[in-house]
């Protein structure tokens, strides 16, 4: 039987993960956890064979022990999937929207100590720096969120014409042909 704790964000993601895993004959659901500060103290006190994490609640934590770490991370936040990473521990990588069973997977190969990784997770990773300046990373996060030029102006006070130039010079630097595309690209870079 494997031993899995799960440290996630979110009571409804959290709650249906566990009933898939508690589905599986050969994996058992030890814990859940939902905020970072208990991780550390809950992995030593239950002991799991392996951890699924939630990248937010485990990246600035020393998360110590021998405990295979199963890190969830969006696409966004990969660039900081380094925090995760010591010689001495076992971490597997996948993308917080991956299906269900994929996790079922990386818990059961975590457990035979074989390797777990999200290619696209990972090329974020190792891309963290971002070609943008931070006011264009500005702009383009208030784009993203779906304000139109005129606000983003309003709120950076700006012209329309600048936010435009701005948004021109992202779309290039992204290699989009679009907005949309342009903030598609950031995202799964993690630039935004």
């Amino acid at each position: 039987m494997i031993r899995t704790l799960l440290a996630l964000d979110g009571a409804l993601v959290r709650g249906a993960l566990s009933l898939v895993l508690a589905a599986e004959d050969d994996i058992s659901v030890v814990a859940e956890v939902d905020r970072g500060d208990v991780v550390q103290s809950t992995i030593r006190l239950r002991r799991p064979d392996v951890a699924v994490v939630d990248l937010g609640l485990v990246e600035d934590l020393p998360v110590a022990g021998t405990c295979p770490l199963l890190v969830l991370a969006e696409p966004r936040r990969a660039r900081n999937l380094h925090t995760v990473f010591t010689p001495s521990r076992a971490v597997g990588i996948l993308g917080s929207d991956v299906p269900p069973q994929r996790v079922v997977d990386g818990v059961r190969r975590l457990s035979r100590g074989e390797p777990v990784v999200d290619a696209e997770l990972v090329m974020a990773a190792l891309h963290r720096d971002s070609p943008l300046t931070p006011r264009e990373t500005e702009i383009l996060d208030l784009t993203a969120g779906g304000a139109p030029v005129t606000e983003v102006a309003g709120s950076l006070g700006l012209a329309p014409g600048t936010v435009r130039n701005h948004l021109g010079r992202i779309i290039r630097k992204a290699g989009a042909r679009t907005r949309v595309e342009a903030v598609r690209v950031a995202r799964d870079a993690g630039w935004i």
